[in-house]
């Protein structure tokens, strides 16, 4: 069964140049979910979390290196040309990690509730992006690869929850999705303000730039040519305020 977004995520992932600028992202964004999993390991005073938090963090390393090389060797392959703008980064959002959460800050229950909400999220998108990337089996592969794990990172996590919080795991959920919700409009809003701000720009070049452009011309008509004599009266004052 397709996505009701597959036409946007074909059209996201047909271009090339695109396709590797988001595997770069994508590497930056497991890179540092991996080092945010690291604190949070740290931090847990529960052992079993700790593992988990490890493995997992492990995990997300590798996934970084699997789509930092195959986004490097799509770039390899690419003739010199301009970068990607990344206007269209929030429609192949991929895995948000913990969002900059503050790891230090949150408890055991809250984190959990955080993770396994962002690995769901990543596991159903990364499985709409292996249904559209036939004409590219290299990058297909990583993301059957990464799948693989997230389904394990979504289960886990949701079973540590509710060891974890029994009783307040649904409310821990809720606060989580609120909290992506509000980063999802952050991210939305910026990607809006970017287009509205070309627009407008376009707008003034072409719409207040003109009408200027025809007044300067008028008064540069209006302009006699050439030096203008100065009377000689005024160049007489002129000669005696001079002292050279």
């Amino acid at each position: 069964m397709q996505s009701p977004l597959s036409s946007v995520h074909r059209w996201v992932w047909r271009d090339a140049r695109r396709r590797a600028n988001n595997l770069l992202r994508f590497a930056e964004v497991e890179a540092d979910g991996g080092r945010d999993l690291v604190r949070a390991a740290e931090q847990t005073r529960d052992p079993l979390l700790r593992r988990l938090f490890l493995v997992h963090a492990l995990d997300e390393q590798r996934h970084a290196d699997l789509f930092r090389k195959r986004g490097l060797a799509l770039m390899a392959s690419l003739p010199v040309g301009p970068g990607d703008d990344g206007r269209a980064d929030w429609l192949a959002p991929g895995e948000r990690g913990l969002d900059d959460l503050r790891v230090e800050q949150e408890r055991d229950g809250a984190l959990l509730a955080f993770l396994h909400l962002s690995e769901k999220a990543a596991a159903r998108d990364f499985t709409n992006y292996i249904a559209v990337l036939d004409g590219d089996p290299p990058t297909r592969e990583v993301f059957e690869k990464v799948v693989h794990d997230e389904a394990f990172h979504m289960n886990y996590t949701h079973a540590q929850l509710l060891r974890v919080a029994p009783k307040d795991h649904g409310r821990l959920l809720w606060m989580a999705r609120l909290r992506r919700l509000w980063s999802l409009y952050l991210r939305f809003a910026g990607a809006l303000a970017s287009v509205i701000g070309s627009v407008v720009l376009t707008l003034q070049y072409f719409v207040l730039l003109p009408p200027f452009a025809l007044l300067a011309r008028r008064a540069q008509a209006r302009e006699p040519r050439g030096w203008a004599p100065i009377a000689p009266e005024r160049n007489a004052r002129g000669a005696q305020k001079r002292q050279y």
